[in-house]
């Protein structure tokens, strides 16, 4: 009998701790088959669309996502089948030709900001985390990540900020909070939190 695919959505506001969490579940089962799959992957081919129609993308937006393809690859993944999960390339605002292969695994981390929203994700989720961090500590790691990694101004950033993802978060993300089995104030460094959400994995893997 085929072991069960145990698949986790990790959700919460941009610059959250989302990918920090995920991590930490994936650095406790070394040996056993994890993967993360991040929900930006699946935001849609623009390629049919100018250049100036594509940088307008409102990225904080359900409607930004390929949902249907999300949903087909996990559950493609829980039968045991591979998929080749998109590559976006956010200097053009639109995925690249580029794929890359995802077997199958024990358990599947469906990372993003807006894995929550949509009831059929999360249905096939077997425990639902909300990553719940202030908004001034959000901002403050937006700030220090697109400006380091992303070569941005300090302006362009607040004003992405307090125009978009801000009034989305409180939108779309914020109320995602209700179907969360375990919410995880502070991320990270909510040491007990990550701790019984790691023993509730185990356990199921041990079954």
């Amino acid at each position: 009998m085929k072991k069960k695919t145990i698949i986790i959505g990790v959700t919460g506001g941009s610059g959250g701790g989302k990918t920090s969490v995920s991590n930490a579940i994936l650095e406790n089962f070394p040996d056993a088959k994890v993967a993360m799959i991040q929900h930006d992957s699946y935001y849609k081919d623009q390629s049919h669309l100018t250049f100036e129609e594509r940088i307008k993308t409102n990225y904080d937006h359900p409607l930004a996502f390929d949902r249907d393809l999300l949903i087909d690859h996990l559950a493609a993944l829980s039968q045991g089948e591979s998929v080749d999960i998109p590559i976006y390339d956010y200097t053009k605002h639109t995925r690249s030709e580029e794929t890359y292969c995802q077997e199958p695994r024990d358990v599947l981390i469906v990372e993003g900001i807006l894995v929550l929203e949509d009831k059929r994700l999360r249905d096939l989720m077997d425990i639902k985390l909300f990553v719940d961090t202030d908004d001034d500590i959000r901002i403050i790691r937006r700030i220090k990540r697109d400006m380091q990694e992303r070569g941005r101004s300090l302006d362009s950033i607040i004003e992405q900020y307090t125009g978009v993802v801000k009034p989305m978060y409180h939108q779309f993300i914020e109320p995602t909070k209700r179907y969360a089995d375990i919410v995880i104030p502070e991320g990270v460094s909510n040491v007990v939190a990550i701790d019984v959400i790691n023993t509730k994995i185990a356990s199921i893997l041990a079954e």
